[in-house]
């Protein structure tokens, strides 16, 4: 659903229709046998970014049990760069002990306003959604509210499987220039195994490709390079390596152990598909470390819900 962006205003947008037509598909495909007692179908996500619309119309029900999209704007995600940290210092200062980053919808609408106001007048609705996974500026760690008078807190990179998956389509397209043909799948397949029989590398990798919300200036970076650890294994161990070290920096063992935690759930593809990024978080996070094959937001947007119902 990503949309193309040449204006050079670091735009991260997606096409809503397509996602709506995405999701339409999904529940097409529900075994209806299944869904005689389902009431209701709630949806949870990752990310989280700005909408606008036009009351009344923001979608269309007449296709049975399915809708499209009305007069909508496109989504802007929570990867969104036009709001650089000079744009962010004339806003507001939040009465809270959060701050705003550039994706946040509050400052997406904020650049609107103060560069194509007219782009907002089209629209009479803005929804926001949730940003249950971001951070503040500075520190590394956001607290934000939870249930039973509690606080949540989340140290939320911006560098992750992302960062692998870049990776991964770097070397393909190389390869492409090259005249060499090999699918990403595949490719990420044999850098496993190459990251798996080179236990350790001196390489250092900073995969910080995107910055950071609390550092945004703090791009990536590859140090201590010789001619002796230039090979895919060293390459890819160090690069999985740099991903990790770059949580940990942000929400170190220390403050998890310090607060009584004593258990790591690992979820997400990245980790399912690459025992060399398991075997790095085991190294640096000294705690028992599990990984569940259904712990993702969506079951446990689901478990939160059942305990409250």
């Amino acid at each position: 659903a990503d949309i193309s962006e040449n204006s050079g205003i670091k735009a991260k947008e997606q096409d809503a229709g397509r996602i709506i037509a995405a999701l339409n598909r999904c529940v097409s495909q529900l075994p209806r046998d299944k869904l005689q007692h389902v009431s209701r179908i709630a949806l949870s996500g990752q990310m989280h970014g700005v909408l606008f619309w036009k009351a009344k119309n923001v979608c269309d029900w007449s296709k049975e049990d399915f809708f499209t999209a009305g007069d909508t704007s496109q989504l802007i995600t929570w990867q969104d760069g036009r709001c650089s940290r000079d744009f962010l210092s004339t806003l507001p200062k939040p009465d809270s002990h959060l701050s705003v980053a550039t994706g946040f919808g509050c400052a997406t609408i904020f650049w609107y306003m103060k560069h194509r106001p007219e782009f907002l007048e089209e629209f009479t609705v803005a929804a926001d959604f949730t940003p249950s996974d971001s951070a503040q500026l500075e520190p590394s760690i956001s607290y934000f509210p939870y249930f039973n008078a509690s606080y949540l807190a989340v140290a939320a990179t911006l560098n992750g499987g992302n960062v692998l998956a870049t990776f991964v389509e770097t070397l393909t397209s190389w390869m492409g220039e090259l005249g060499a043909e090999l699918g990403g799948s595949c490719l990420y397949e044999k850098l496993i195994r190459c990251a798996l029989i080179q236990e350790t590398s001196d390489l250092m990798v900073s995969p910080t490709l995107l910055g950071e919300r609390h550092n945004p200036l703090c791009l990536g970076q590859v140090t201590n390079i010789s001619t002796s650890n230039l090979s895919l294994g060293h390459v890819f161990r160090a690069l999985c390596r740099g991903v990790i070290n770059n949580i940990s920096s942000m929400m170190p063992a220390e403050l998890l152990l310090q607060v009584g935690v004593c258990r790591i759930v690992g979820s997400g593809s990245a980790l399912a598909r690459n025992e060399v990024l398991r075997q790095e978080v085991e190294r640096v996070f000294p705690l028992q470390v599990v990984y569940g094959h259904n712990a993702d937001s969506a079951v446990g947007a689901a478990m939160v819900l059942c305990d409250r119902l």
